[in-house]
Parts: C-alpha cells; sequence; structure tokens
C-alpha cells in the first residue's frame, strides 16, 4: 500500500477503549434511576395488585346461596378454604358456610349499614363488623396476633374469612366446652361474643335466638346437599385424580 491507503486507517478504525469506559458510566445511570423511580413504581404495582385483588376483582355472590353444592360449583375454591379450615380447627363446612351467609350474604366488603343523623344525614356505623365473616376488629386482631399478621391477611377474603370462622369456634369449643356439631349454640357465642355467652345475654334477644335457629337449620341443610355432592370438589384440579385426592 502507498501512503495514501494508510490514510484510510484513521478513517475508519477507532480505539475500543473509550467505548469500554462508557460501560460503567452508563449503569451507574441506570443504578442511579433505579434508586429514584424503582421503589415508587413497585409500590404502585403492588397497590394496583391489592386494589384488582381484593376489591375490584371480589367474587360475586352464589347465584343460588341455598344450595351448598351449587355454591361451591360456582366457587370451587371455596369448598378448599372450608375443608382447610374444618381439618385445621374442627368446625365443619356446612357450619362455616351457614355462618357466613347470615353474617355477610356472601358479600365480601359487608359492614353494617350507617346510622342516620336527624334520620338522613349518613353517619357512623354501630360495629366495625366488616367481611364476609363480618369480624369485629378486636376479634380480628387477635386473630392476627394468634395466627401471624400477613400482609395480605383480610376479611375481605374467603380463605380469612373462613379459618377465622374456625378460629373462633375452636376457642368457643375449648373455652365453654359447646361440641362442634351444634351450630346453634356456635352462633349465640359467635355472635354475642364468649363472655356474653356465659352471661347469657341471649336470652334477651328473641331475634339473637332466632336468627341462631335459622343458622342451624341452613348448617343441617348444607351438610345433607353437601353429602350428596362432596366428591365433585375432591378430585377437580389438574394434577388430582381418584382415589388419591379426597
Amino acid at each position: 500500500m502507498g501512503s495514501g491507503d494508510d490514510s484510510l486507517v484513521g478513517k475508519f478504525w477507532r480505539p475500543v477503549g473509550p467505548r469500554t469506559r462508557k460501560r460503567p458510566a452508563r449503569r451507574a445511570r441506570w443504578r442511579s434511576r433505579l434508586k429514584w423511580y424503582g421503589l415508587p413504581v413497585l409500590g404502585l404495582v403492588i397497590g394496583t395488585w391489592a386494589t384488582l385483588r381484593f376489591s375490584l376483582l371480589a367474587p360475586d355472590p352464589p347465584v343460588n346461596p341455598d344450595d351448598l353444592c351449587d355454591i361451591f360449583r360456582e366457587h370451587t375454591v371455596w369448598y378448599d378454604y372450608a375443608k382447610d379450615s374444618q381439618e385445621r380447627w374442627g368446625t365443619p363446612i356446612a357450619t362455616q358456610m351457614a355462618f357466613v351467609y347470615y353474617e355477610s350474604s356472601f358479600r365480601s366488603h359487608a359492614r353494617p349499614p350507617r346510622t342516620r343523623l336527624w334520620g338522613f344525614i349518613p353517619w357512623t356505623r354501630p360495629t366495625t363488623a366488616y367481611g364476609y365473616a363480618q369480624a369485629l376488629d378486636p376479634a380480628w386482631g387477635e386473630y392476627l396476633a394468634a395466627n401471624g399478621d400477613g400482609l395480605f391477611t383480610v376479611r375481605t377474603d374467603m380463605e380469612y374469612a373462613l379459618d377465622f370462622v374456625g378460629w373462633y369456634n375452636h376457642l368457643t369449643h375449648r373455652q365453654l366446652g359447646i361440641p362442634f356439631h351444634n351450630p346453634r349454640q356456635l352462633y349465640l357465642a359467635y355472635h354475642e361474643g364468649r363472655g356474653g355467652y356465659a352471661r347469657r345475654t341471649f336470652e334477651r334477644k328473641p331475634a339473637v335466638t332466632a336468627l341462631a335457629s335459622r343458622v342451624q337449620t341452613r348448617a343441617f341443610r348444607y351438610d345433607n346437599q353437601l353429602k350428596a355432592c362432596e366428591q365433585e370438589f375432591q378430585c377437580w384440579r389438574w394434577y388430582q385424580f381418584w382415589p388419591f385426592c379426597g
């Protein structure tokens, strides 16, 4: 090559040193951006997910709440939640579901209606009951303290609502000796509180005792219905197969 050819080298070739020095600077710039924007974005994602999970995507009440088989066919995972609660705490599935029927009509965000100030201004609610099981704030706080205060352990999730019902009845059974197969007495203790039940406050409340009788009637009816269809819900997942999924 002549000297003219040597001049082309300078035009088309560049040393690689400066390019490699840009990479640490680029990484540092991205680290700085993540430091400033990463946590807020992560918080936004978690908040959006939680809103969808626990509010907007809450399941609708069952179309036919009078038939436990239809309830579990519509919301199959509810059977798993009730079964887990029964195995952990002892309250039969049918009794748990009868409690939820009369407490919230299977509405995830149920609350007592507000009182009215001067007859027309919406005012405070009479109690702090909330969610499927209408758990009061103090009782829910005791449940969380005893079973773990998880970020997503909420009263609007049927899994934890049924576990709460089972846990509360377990304490009732242990402290008051009420058997698990007596839904009426269990519900009286649930409604009045164990202290109120021990003082027999329900005897002065005919509406409460009538409600407890209806809970028992529904629990027994649910139990008879479940006996005819329970096998459907013991083998519903793709990885389960009879006879190893009971």
